[in-house]
């Protein structure tokens, strides 16, 4: 089992920043690439980055050069620093893992508000 609690969410201005955080506990070596998803208002789960155990990193286009997706194995956590934010960033943000038995967890989700 992988248990993944996030932090870092709020409210902030169109072009600000915020770090949105993932602490991840349980059997940590199992996992195979981890990530970062939202959903907005109405509308579905999307794929906002990934970064596997190997390092290799994918973004949704929208967040490409705004968004970095990292992790400090040392503190066990995850990342992902938003800036340049835009109306359309707002959602509810989850932390999401996915083993090598292809089980795939989620965290409760944290609330990011960009305000025009």
């Amino acid at each position: 089992q992988v248990q993944l609690v996030e932090s870092g969410g709020g409210t902030v201005q169109a072009e600000g920043s915020l770090r949105l955080s993932c602490k991840v506990s349980g059997k940590i070596f199992g996992i195979d690439v981890m990530g970062w998803y939202r959903q907005a208002p109405n509308k579905g789960v999307e794929m906002v980055a990934t970064i596997s155990s190997i390092d290799a990193i994918v973004y949704k286009d929208s967040v490409k050069g705004r968004f970095t997706i990292s992790r400090d194995n040392n503190k066990e956590t995850m990342y992902l620093q938003m800036s340049s934010l835009k109306p359309e960033d707002t959602g509810v943000y989850y932390c999401w893992s996915r083993d090598f038995f292809e089980t795939a967890y989620w965290g409760r989700g944290t609330r990011v508000t960009v305000s025009s």
